[in-house]
């Protein structure tokens, strides 16, 4: 599978038109600083690499019906549309990582 991660359950590489894109729909929709709610699905055993990406917060966990995926649910004050493009880079490092 190519490198790249997968939002609103769309499989994407991070481009730049990508980030340009989604900074744009940010800058829309939230006045910095502002409350950013990060949700991730990951293969069980991976969920600690989601929580290392925001050692300062805490984090929400429910794994599937079959125990096999964690969601991971974080709510995070964010200072800029970049802060959080910067978090979904990091995360797209995580493999099988699914961001909602």
């Amino acid at each position: 599978m190519p490198s790249g991660t997968y939002l609103d359950g769309i499989f994407f590489s991070m481009n730049q038109d990508w980030v340009n894109s989604f900074r744009e729909k940010l800058d829309q929709h939230y006045a910095w600083p502002a409350l950013y709610i990060f949700k991730f699905i990951v293969p069980a055993g991976k969920e600690g690499e989601v929580k290392n990406l925001f050692p300062n917060h805490s984090t929400s966990e429910k794994p599937s019906k079959n125990g096999n995926y964690i969601s991971v649910t974080v709510q995070a004050m964010m200072p800029s549309s970049n802060a959080v493009i910067d978090v979904y880079i990091n995360a797209s490092t995580i493999q099988g990582l699914i961001a909602l």
